[in-house]
This record gives structure tokens, C-alpha cells and sequence, in this order.
């Protein structure tokens, strides 16, 4: 399967699958007379793996260690557990972050008439913070 195929299968863009290659998240495939890569069913499994780990919000760092543990089949499920919860932390905490940033925002909001007056309390508590 060539990387138009492999992008529309999978979802994800040629682009990234040329930069999951250079980072290494991708082993190199392999190519054909033509010079085109050639993607087989387990590289396309992988491509999956990765889209799926991507709309999960892991890293690709995060990622590198997922696929790592993918790949070694003596690896046990509390290290992928671990790998798992110390991601959802992470989520817990930015998800927190952001509410409040939210909040904030809507306590600025609420200060302001919203009318035609050039006072903006929502830039001048942006200005103070």
C-alpha cells in the first residue's frame, strides 16, 4: 500500500506519516522499484495504534514508550497501566488548568457592559494578571 493508501486507511496525513518515520515512531518502509514506500498490514496496524494514542492526547514520547510496550510481549499490563494513569493525571491537572482559566475569563466577562463604551474590564484585568 503506498502512503496516499496508507493515509486514507488510517486517517492520518502523509505529512505526519513522513514525520512519524523521521522521529522514529514508524520503521522505515519499504519501497518499491518505483522508489514509493510500500506499507504492509502490520505497518498500517501501527499507524493505527499511533492515530488512536494521538486522540488520546499522548505525546510522542508517551507514544515511543506505548509502542515499545506493544511491542514486547513480555511486558506486563501494570507497567501499560502506569504508562495509562500517569497520562489521565496529566489530563486531570490541564483539565483543572483550564476551568480555571474558564472561570476567569467569565468573571471577566461579567464585568463588562459589553456596550459601546471604550472601558473594558476584560482587557484590564488581562493587563493585571
Amino acid at each position: 500500500m503506498n502512503i496516499g493508501q496508507a493515509s486514507k486507511t488510517t486517517g492520518v496525513s502523509e505529512r505526519m506519516i513522513r514525520h512519524y518515520e523521521r522521529v522514529g515512531l514508524m520503521p522505515p518502509p519499504d519501497r518499491r522499484d518505483n522508489g514509493y514506500r510500500d506499507y504492509s498490514p502490520q505497518s498500517i496496524e501501527r499507524l493505527r495504534f499511533i492515530a488512536n494514542a494521538r486522540g488520546l492526547g499522548f505525546s510522542l514520547e508517551e507514544i515511543t514508550t506505548l509502542l515499545g510496550l506493544w511491542d514486547n510481549r513480555e511486558r506486563t499490563s501494570s507497567e501499560v497501566k502506569a504508562v495509562a494513569l500517569a497520562h489521565a493525571d496529566d489530563l486531570g491537572r490541564k483539565a483543572a488548568a483550564l476551568e480555571a482559566m474558564r472561570r476567569a475569563l467569565l468573571e471577566l466577562a461579567e464585568g463588562c457592559s459589553g456596550d459601546s463604551r471604550p472601558d473594558c474590564p476584560i482587557l484590564d484585568g488581562i493587563a493585571v494578571s
